[in-house]
C-alpha cells in the first residue's frame, strides 16, 4: 500500500476536525522572538494560524504558508476576527519547498514541521535558511519525542537531530547559534494525560 499523497493527507486531516489546534502561539516561539525587533515574518506549516496571529499582533508583517486549503481559510478567518491592519497577517496555501514565497524575511519559523508522509524536511529548511535577511533569525522546534497519547506519527523513525537539522545552515559559517538543546516541557494530553515532553530548539541568526 502506497502512502498518501501529503496535500491530501493533510486537507483530510484538517477537514475532518472542527478545530486541529488550541489556536495559542507555540510557548517556546514566544519566549524566544518576544524581544525581537518587528519585522516580516513567514511561518512555514503555519495550520490554522496561531504563531502568525501572535506575530501579527507584535507588529510583525506575518505570512504563513501551509499546504491544506481548510487551514489556511481557518487562519484567514481568524484574521479577520483579530481585525489586523491590511497585510499584517496573510496566509498562502502551498507546497514546501517549491511553494515557499520570496525571500527576504527577518524571521522564519517552524514549529513541529513534522509529517508522517513525505516531508524533505533538509530540502525545507535549507530553503527557508537561503530566504532569511542578514541580521534575521531561523528558529525551528520539533518533536524529538512523539507525545505518548499521540494518535498520528510525527514522522520517520529517525526524529530530528541537532546535527541534522544544523545542515541547512550552510555554509555554517554565516550562522550564529544562539540556542541548539534540547527542551522539557510538560503537556496534557487530550484525555488529561499528563507527561514530559522533549522538544528540539534551535535558533540561528544569520551573519552575513
Amino acid at each position: 500500500m502506497t502512502d498518501p499523497n501529503p496535500k491530501d493527507f493533510w486537507e483530510n486531516r484538517y477537514a475532518g476536525a472542527e478545530r486541529v489546534w488550541s489556536g495559542r502561539v507555540n510557548a517556546t516561539l514566544s519566549s524566544l522572538v518576544a524581544d525581537l525587533p518587528a519585522g516580516r515574518s513567514l511561518d512555514l506549516g503555519c495550520g490554522e494560524g496561531g504563531d502568525v496571529l501572535w506575530l501579527a499582533g507584535r507588529g510583525w508583517e506575518a505570512l504563513g504558508v501551509d499546504i491544506s486549503a481548510t487551514a489556511v481559510a481557518r487562519a484567514r478567518s481568524h484574521a479577520e476576527v483579530e481585525d489586523f491592519a491590511p497585510g499584517s497577517a496573510e496566509f498562502l496555501v502551498g507546497e514546501l519547498p517549491e511553494g515557499m514565497p520570496a525571500g527576504p524575511f527577518d524571521l522564519i519559523t517552524a514549529s513541529f514541521l513534522q509529517s508522517p508522509v513525505a516531508l524533505d524536511r533538509t530540502e525545507i529548511l535549507r530553503a527557508a535558511a537561503q530566504r532569511v535577511s542578514i541580521g534575521g533569525r531561523l528558529l525551528v522546534v520539533s518533536h524529538a519525542t512523539a507525545p505518548p497519547w499521540s494518535e498520528h506519527k510525527h514522522g520517520p523513525e529517525e526524529m530530528p537531530t541537532l546535527d541534522g537539522d544544523l545542515q541547512a545552515l550552510h555554509p555554517r559559517a554565516e550562522w550564529e547559534l544562539e540556542v541548539g538543546e534540547l527542551r522539557e516541557r510538560s503537556a496534557v494530553g487530550p484525555d488529561g494525560q499528563e507527561a514530559s515532553l522533549e522538544d528540539l530548539v534551535i535558533l540561528a541568526r544569520r551573519l552575513h
